[in-house]
């Protein structure tokens, strides 16, 4: 066996996103979801309209804080929920819900600046879209970064942008890759979210995708399975189509090989799903969270694997 994988806790073969909280902030640290009322240009049609064929009627980031409560109110109720299991845990504030750089500045600040310099807030989390970052508000991100622990989360899903077609994306990967660069010259840290099993997707495309963002000056990534959502123009098309859906064990071992094409550097967020049954039509093992994350581990030990295993030298 390999001597222990260095970025990790609890024996895991990833760098996980628990080992870089911790030798970070030296703490136990806590995301709080708040929901700023953005919304998409996927949505207002200026890229598109009806949002991408996953997001539910809520959009995404639909398990954020209420939009009708002030953001600083929700930031304490999800605060005192987290307090219980983690008393003297610090946060982050993080901006989940749609698209939370789609707004003139002015009202980027109204939001994000409350929450800097905060004692039991040690930084900010935005989730956003590439093409949503123009140069004033890069100005500002780039300030931001300089008072607070910042990083900026970019759905990109795949980069097959024949599959983000079918997704109703409305969005390039070149885009996306230039965005990223942008970033980076700002020294902004960037998270990638990516989704295995999406439509007609092969298990060669999706290994594609980890393989080309290792390319790239990433710091983090999120790997979601697809999940097909109650009300959404997803589900219809499923209900019509009934194209393949990953199964558990395909879903485990196309992730294992996507991490090791992924230096071990980058740190992974997310390495499964996490849906309301309530909300939920397929495929129903994804309500598994921690049996996925045991399959994982399980098959990452037995086959002597860690992250970056498969990255050139």
């Amino acid at each position: 066996m390999k001597n222990p994988f260095p970025y990790s806790i609890d024996n895991k073969r990833y760098h996980t996103l628990t080992y870089f909280y911790q030798h970070k902030f030296h703490e136990k640290v806590c995301k709080v979801s708040l929901n700023a009322g953005f919304t998409c240009p996927n949505i207002d049609g200026k890229a598109g309209v009806g949002g991408c064929i996953y997001c539910s009627k809520l959009g995404s980031g639909e398990f954020a804080g209420n939009p009708l409560k002030p953001l600083d109110v929700q930031f304490e109720e999800g605060k005192k929920k987290m307090q219980k299991k983690w008393p003297k845990a610090k946060f982050i504030a993080y901006f989940q819900a749609h698209t939370n750089t789609y707004a003139p500045v002015a009202k980027l600040k109204k939001c994000f600046e409350p929450f800097v310099g905060r004692e039991d807030v040690v930084g900010i989390a935005i989730a956003t879209r590439s093409d949503c970052i123009d140069e004033e508000c890069l100005s500002y991100l780039s300030d931001l970064n300089k008072r607070t622990f910042l990083i900026v989360e970019l759905g990109l899903q795949t980069i097959h942008d024949k599959t983000a077609k079918l997704l109703n994306r409305c969005s390039s990967y070149a885009n996306f890759e230039e965005t990223v660069k942008r970033l980076r010259a700002h020294h902004i840290m960037v998270v990638v979210h990516i989704i295995n099993g999406l439509p007609y997707e092969s298990e060669e495309m999706m290994i594609e995708t980890a393989k080309k963002l290792n390319q790239l000056d990433i710091q983090g990534i999120k790997i979601h399975m697809l999940q097909i959502l109650k009300d959404t123009a997803l589900e219809k098309w499923y209900q019509k189509e009934k194209f393949s859906l990953l199964s558990l064990e395909e879903y485990v071992n196309i992730t294992v090989k996507q991490l090791e094409y992924l230096q071990k550097e980058i740190v992974i967020h997310r390495i499964t799903g996490d849906p309301e049954k309530e909300e939920l039509v397929a495929p129903e093992w994804v309500l598994k969270k921690f049996w996925v994350m045991n399959e994982i581990d399980k098959k990452m030990k037995k086959e002597d694997i860690v992250q970056g295993d498969l990255v050139p030298s």
